[in-house]
């Protein structure tokens, strides 16, 4: 399962992004066996869209293949977008790490 988390920054130590479309990185990683793979950063070269950032960045997400979303906010276009490529979307919030982790613990079975 490929995850990506709207971040403020470039590591897992950082916090979860207020908004899923004006975040400035997505942490993106794979997670196996309930396992987490290493990270792949990718950098939101929407976030300074002057509108429809989040419905830009739900694509470029799409595209890379990813089942779930974790984030704080998000925007009803954006995730339709999301929904149109049967992406799972997930609040989250604090340290990147240990949201991830709560996902995998709390989460991830349900799925």
């Amino acid at each position: 399962m490929k995850i990506a988390i709207s971040s403020t920054g470039k590591n897992l130590n950082d916090d979860v992004a207020e908004v899923f479309g004006r975040c400035s990185y997505f942490i993106i990683v794979e997670v196996e066996n309930q396992k987490l793979g290493k990270p792949e950063i990718l950098e939101n070269k929407n976030m300074d869209q002057v509108s429809g950032a989040g419905v830009s960045v739900a694509q470029v997400v799409a595209e890379k293949n990813i089942d779930v979303v974790i984030t704080r906010n998000i925007g009803p276009r954006a995730l339709d977008v999301l929904r149109q490529f049967n992406i799972k979307i997930y609040s989250g919030d604090g340290v990147i790490k240990d949201a991830l982790q709560k996902f995998i613990d709390e989460k991830l079975k349900e799925i």
